[in-house]
């Protein structure tokens, strides 16, 4: 019997299997959808900038700052660049010395500085992202990622807020890891640790202990979440979306395609050398400039990178059992007033590069500080402060160091 190529049924039959035909064709290696859409930050009108910078006194803050750094330059062995901000204006950026002492090639304000620990807030970040997507939720231990994982029945949040009870990579892996001439990815520590089983501080949750490793395998549960490696997702999902444009994760191969890269120092002005601890990523191994940290600064205040809830959780502290008012949440130091205000930051050290992250929330208030060779006077922004404030420099401005 003839088929009448107008019967419905037909028609429909012919449409599904050139449905299917198409979408068996279809790369199936190719990335997902981006979990987020680029991020627009309002600027401000002409007359309500120009209203605000009145408001600040800015141009007298702008010549006190300036004054500031050139004498941290010139007296104190400051080497980089500063963004300071208040409300969304910046009051002051500048750039100090040399990107690399040997070659004399000077720093610009689009030069690009290891952040260090400064790189566990974006890493943080990307925790949050999947989580708002449903992709993985905190309590959610290590072992379900990665079933060989020795250390049962720790969470991703406690990854997150330094209560792991996991020993720090960077000190047990000289005694065990087989091949320092060769760069240790985040992979090789995930099977070092279910390998050498190294013992651990404490017991999952117990304690806060500030530790490095827990940020290493955060990667490694981003990575088996998204399917992606770390730098494509960070690209992807955060920095190309913020217009971040000069950040990127470190590698050896990437690293020399960005010309504006910067050579971290010793105090004595003599390069780092690198070594196998230079290939973990996520508590360390982010380059970006002031104005990308800022973009990202500016995208926590406007709301549109995450939802309220989720800052305000990462915002929470979790170590509790120590005394005084700082304290660690998801990838941010914080130090917490009685009155209830809150300073927000995370400062960084690796080799050669020294950073201050410094977010005061009840003003608005950013200072972002990167720097390509040891200085330890940085971590005292106190001298900052008072310029904004216009008071007297006070301790209340110290903030840790970090590794």
């Amino acid at each position: 019997m003839r088929v009448k190529t107008a019967d419905p049924f037909y028609f429909f039959l012919l449409i599904h299997f050139a449905f299917l035909f198409f979408f068996s064709c279809k790369d199936s290696s190719a990335p997902p959808p981006p979990l987020l859409t680029p991020v627009k930050i309002s600027p401000l009108t002409n007359d309500s900038v120009e209203k605000l910078k009145t408001k600040l006194n800015v141009r007298k803050k702008r010549q006190e700052l300036a004054s500031l750094f050139e004498a941290k330059f010139k007296h104190a062995g400051f080497n980089g660049n500063v963004l300071i901000a208040q409300q969304g204006i910046i009051i002051y950026k500048g750039s100090f010395g040399l990107a690399d002492f040997k070659t004399k090639d000077s720093l610009t304000i689009g030069s690009a500085f290891q952040l260090g620990s400064s790189s566990k807030p974006l890493t943080a970040m990307a925790l949050i992202l999947l989580h708002e997507k449903g992709l993985l939720n905190y309590t959610q231990t290590i072992d379900e990622f990665f079933p060989k994982f020795p250390y049962k029945g720790i969470t991703i949040k406690q990854l997150l807020t330094h209560r792991s009870g996991l020993p720090n990579y960077m000190y047990f892996c000289d005694s065990l890891y087989c091949c320092p001439d060769k760069p240790m990815s985040n992979d090789d520590l995930l099977s070092l640790m279910c390998e050498k089983k190294p013992p651990p501080y404490a017991l999952p949750n117990k304690k806060f202990e500030y530790c490095n490793t827990n940020y290493s395998l955060l990667v490694n549960i981003v990575e088996k979440v998204s399917g992606r490696k770390f730098g494509a997702f960070m690209k992807e999902e955060l920095f190309e979306p913020l217009g971040m444009v000069h950040t990127w994760i470190s590698d050896r191969d990437s690293n020399g395609l960005h010309k504006n890269k910067t050579t971290g120092h010793k105090a004595n002005k003599k390069h780092y050398d690198d070594d196998y601890l230079d290939g973990i990523l996520g508590d360390k191994n982010i380059f970006t400039t002031v104005d990308d940290l800022f973009l990202f600064d500016q995208a926590l205040y406007n709301g549109k990178l995450i939802k309220k809830e989720s800052l305000d959780e990462a915002f929470t502290g979790a170590s509790k059992e120590h005394p005084g008012k700082r304290n660690y949440g998801y990838g941010w130091r914080m130090i917490e007033e009685k009155n209830g205000e809150k300073i927000i930051y995370h400062n960084g050290w690796w080799h050669g590069y020294n950073n201050v992250f410094y977010r005061r929330l009840k003003d608005k208030t950013t200072i972002i500080i990167l720097s390509n060779k040891i200085t330890y006077g940085i971590y005292r922004v106190d001298d900052v402060l008072s310029i904004l404030d216009g008071t007297p420099s006070s301790s209340a401005g110290v903030v840790d160091e970090d590794k």
